[in-house]
């Protein structure tokens, strides 16, 4: 159990953030492919990655770089989890290959410490061999990610205005009660499933929230309790919303102009009744409209205690954008010799987790 205790101060200072953490996404995403928990929930993003590294340079590249250093552990070193990666992948990266030396080599020595630093753990205090772990991380996330950048940043976008509903609705109490099944609020403490029974004094410096795509289950927070507080947490309660499959009789049941309406309301996220006020139409048929739009795959809902909330799912965000921008987001443009090179052995099925303990 993790307690995050608050102090009056704490409260007006917590923070969700806005776009996905590429750094933490990587982490997260690197820990479902180290397991078969929770793979159930993910296998439209597991297949697609398992095909993008297999029998590369790059797919070697993780197991033999990224794995060790990130595993799905009781600890990994925190420097890799920079808060600059708020800012972007590249600031974040900046961030990793700036680290101070010694504090690389005191967070490798408590990986050691917890056996599972591997023997060239220690060359990561060099710049250009930090260099080398950025260069795969950036070509892992534009590989892995990046292709669901768009997807996973509408997915946040809805949980942002869940969020501000919360806050509106409940104050800071019920943004806080309202965040997972694996939190708690107990004022002035914050009771959080962990995998280590541990207490953070915020201390005045506020709290960082992340939604995680990839996190599942449980949340994870930084090691280090004198870094700037961060709580990473699974951005869904159980099952990640996929990418919608739908078929032409849903997509043209759209077609009207109260239904455009209505989804350019959801755009901001609305309960049912609230939209039924903007149409001027009845809960009821306000109820039907929601349900065709949701079939169809353009927007998702959530009861929120005695409430439905909708908002816009990544497919009904793009239907409101012009035709120029209603594109699914694609990594940097330019070579990924890492992730095209061949690599000559083909990674056998859990080639990604870390051995049996």
């Amino acid at each position: 159990m993790l307690r995050i205790h608050f102090t009056p101060d704490d409260l007006s200072l917590i923070r969700v953030a806005n776009t996905p953490d590429p750094l933490w996404e990587i982490t997260s995403s690197l820990h479902r492919l180290q397991t078969t928990q929770g793979r159930w929930a993910y296998a439209h993003w597991h297949r697609a990655t398992r095909e993008a590294l297999a029998g590369t340079r790059l797919g070697a590249a993780v197991r033999r770089l990224l794995v060790p250093v990130l595993p799905r552990a009781r600890y990994w070193p925190d420097f890799l989890s920079p808060q600059e990666s708020a800012d972007g992948l590249e600031p974040g990266l900046a961030a990793i290959l700036d680290t101070p030396p010694g504090r690389v080599a005191d967070e490798v020595a408590l990986l050691a410490r917890y056996g599972r630093a591997p023997a060239w753990a220690h060359r990561l205090t060099e710049r250009h061999f930090r260099g080398e772990l950025v260069r795969v991380l950036r070509d892992y996330h534009d590989t892995v990610v990046a292709p669901h950048q768009e997807f996973i940043g509408a997915s946040l976008a809805g949980e942002r205005v869940l969020l501000s509903r919360a806050l509106l609705d409940g104050g800071v109490g019920g943004l806080l009660s309202g965040l997972s099944p694996a939190m708690r609020w107990r004022p002035p403490v914050l009771h959080v499933d962990y995998v280590q029974d541990r207490d953070l004094y915020l201390g005045g410096r506020g709290l960082r929230l992340v939604p995680s795509y990839f996190c599942w289950q449980s949340p994870v927070s930084l090691a280090d309790d004198t870094l700037r507080p961060v709580l990473v947490y699974p951005l869904h309660d159980s099952r990640p919303a996929a990418p919608p499959e739908r078929s032409e009789a849903s997509l043209s049941a759209l077609l009207g102009r109260t239904r455009a309406a209505a989804l350019h309301t959801l755009a901001r996220g609305a309960t049912t009744s609230e939209l039924a006020l903007h149409l001027g139409v009845s809960p009821a048929t306000a109820t039907h409209h929601t349900t065709v739009l949701r079939d169809a795959g353009l927007v998702r809902s959530r009861r929120v205690r005695n409430t439905v909330l909708h908002t816009l799912t990544p497919l009904g965000a793009a239907m409101l954008r012009p035709p120029d921008t209603a594109h699914s987001s694609q990594s940097r443009s330019g070579a990924r010799p890492l992730a095209e090179a061949p690599d000559t052995s083909a990674a056998p099925p859990d080639a990604y987790a870390p051995p049996e303990r």
